[in-house]
């Protein structure tokens, strides 16, 4: 009998545990969302489809080319800190990247480094370069998309909260109206 309880009681903390992490990492997903600092990532698109995980729109930051100082090595894959601020017009820059975490309350993300170069140069990969849609509109925004990027004129960006190194992508924008709106319209 004392056997039986024991068991029950180490299915119960197994179930809780699987239950926890998923739970907590939408947690933190939605905390992030609604108390995050907003920034916007001026972007370069292409689309692709992901048979597990569906239609998403994969994005390239005009600001993924990093200068860094020459006497620090950079390495490929090596996990880096980057200090955001916002530019003239409103859209996210990186001020400065570190191998150590900010300590003070600015703004910063967490970021991989995606090449090394030799000419002071790194190549960042950003954690939010996937943005899924709903299968129904997906094609629509597709070409929307690739449409307002073709003429130039176009403000497309996407829309991240950051918060404690952390960052959630929100939206994707055509000049200020979020993607699915557009696609939903036509």
């Amino acid at each position: 009998m004392k056997n039986k309880k024991i068991t029950f009681l180490i299915f119960i903390l197994i179930v809780m545990a699987q239950l926890y992490v998923p739970f907590q990492m939408i947690y933190n997903q939605e905390d992030i969302i609604k108390s995050g600092k907003e920034f916007r990532f001026q972007t370069i698109p292409i689309d692709p489809y992901d048979p597990f995980r569906g239609k998403y729109i994969t994005l390239f930051f005009k600001e993924r080319e990093i200068t860094v100082q020459k006497n620090i090595k950079w390495h490929s894959g090596e996990t880096v800190f980057a200090t955001l601020t916002t530019d003239k017009n409103g859209f996210a820059k990186i001020s400065s990247i570190s191998k150590i975490k900010p300590k003070n309350n600015e703004s910063y993300i967490k970021l991989k480094i995606s090449l090394d170069y030799i000419n002071s140069k790194i190549l960042i990969d950003f954690p939010f370069n996937r943005f899924y849609m709903n299968e129904d509109i997906a094609q629509k925004a597709e070409k929307i998309y690739q449409e307002f990027s073709i003429k130039k004129k176009n403000e497309t960006y996407a829309l991240v909260a950051v918060k404690n190194g952390e960052a959630v992508l929100k939206d994707v924008r055509i000049n200020d109206v979020s993607i699915k709106d557009l696609a939903s319209k036509k």
